[in-house]
């Protein structure tokens, strides 16, 4: 149930990137992170390169790509091993999908508490909650 915003800037012009972008990010978070496809949202961002500096200079000049990446997940529900594991793989892909890569790419997993995080009008705590009490959640969250 991540939500992941994905912000990037790349010279190359391919029809499908924002959706290969959306699924390799998909892929990695469920086979690394464990995060279940279905209840993933991705929010995918092309920034023109004459608009990100990185070094104190424009993308476009330096003939790079970048991205910046904000996943949100529930806080304690990885270890620093598959967090490290993600960051890497990411990296790799992006790479690909993007072409060579500034240094100053970055990505943020965004631990958050799972009485504050939540979707479909629910926290992540409450769900948990009714899974350990098999209940529906909204008489969890009664």
């Amino acid at each position: 149930m991540p939500l992941i915003t994905v912000s990037y800037s790349t010279g190359r012009e391919k029809p499908s990137l924002k959706s290969d972008i959306a699924g390799a990010i998909i892929e990695l978070t469920a086979k690394i992170l464990h995060k279940d496809p279905k209840v993933t949202a991705v929010i995918v961002r092309d920034v023109d390169g004459s608009d990100w500096f990185a070094g104190g200079k424009p993308l476009a000049e330096q003939k790079l790509a970048s991205y910046w990446i904000d996943i949100h997940v529930s806080e304690g529900t990885n270890t620093k091993d598959e967090k490290a594991d993600y960051l890497a793989a990411v990296f790799a892909r992006m790479g690909e999908l993007l072409g060579p890569l500034h240094e100053e790419t970055y990505l943020h997993v965004d631990e958050v508490r799972a009485d504050a995080y939540g979707f479909g009008g629910l926290s992540q705590e409450r769900r948990y909650i009714a899974g350990k009490l098999e209940v529906s959640p909204q008489r969890a969250a009664a």
